[in-house]
């Protein structure tokens, strides 16, 4: 099946209360977008160290929304596929997890994943994740990978010609504040405003916007 490029890029709920109802929301709208009735469904779990508790709980929830061929993509401490560009080539969606961004990229670099990735978009396999896995699509954001007082990323994969502000009402940080400084500076120094995407953003080249 012949897709256009396509990235959807979310904040997540990192805290959803007891009953919530719409934890994993982001898989079955990631299944949406693949199209097909049996989609072949990839976890990237890169972002958190590659936790098992992570893992585990993406296999639990992601069969929940339908039949699906899952599987994951683990780094640490090596691979666990023998071919990892033509594993995540042979898939419908890429789910990235939310973790640390900065580790994230670091090591997606080092496996050149973030030349794999791009090949991976531009033939048609969805892009997906949250928090870390929804900003490492863009050109940069606001990252808590150094501590929760905040500091911005500008290094990220840039598939997207956006600033992203994930968790942008997350009560325990200042993001929103934090987000909205930064994107002030950026107009100050250039005279114009930095582009910025919203929590949730489906976007295929050609759009005017994500």
């Amino acid at each position: 099946m012949i897709r256009e490029p396509q990235i959807l890029a979310c904040s997540g709920v990192l805290y959803p209360p007891e009953g919530f109802a719409h934890v994993g929301v982001q898989i079955w709208q990631a299944r949406q977008l693949a199209g097909v009735p049996r989609p072949r469904m990839c976890l990237v779990p890169t972002a958190t160290g590659d936790a098992r508790e992570q893992i585990d709980g993406w296999y639990r929830l992601a069969a929940t929304f339908g039949d699906a061929e899952l599987s994951h993509l683990q780094l640490f401490t090596q691979p666990n596929v023998p071919d990892v560009r033509a594993h995540l080539l042979s898939q419908d969606v890429l789910f990235v997890s939310g973790g640390s961004v900065v580790n994230l990229l670091a090591v997606w670099r080092a496996h050149r994943l973030d030349e794999i990735m791009r090949e991976c978009w531009e033939a048609g396999v969805v892009l997906a994740g949250q928090s870390a896995g929804s900003l490492c699509w863009h050109v940069g954001g606001v990252t808590d990978s150094f501590g929760d007082a905040l500091d911005p990323v500008h290094d990220c994969l840039g598939f997207l010609p956006f600033s992203n502000g994930v968790h942008d009402d997350l009560g325990d940080q200042p993001r929103r504040d934090t987000y909205r400084r930064l994107v002030g500076g950026e107009r100050s120094r250039r005279g114009t405003p930095r582009r910025t995407a919203s929590p949730c953003t489906t976007w295929a080249p050609g759009s005017t916007r994500p």
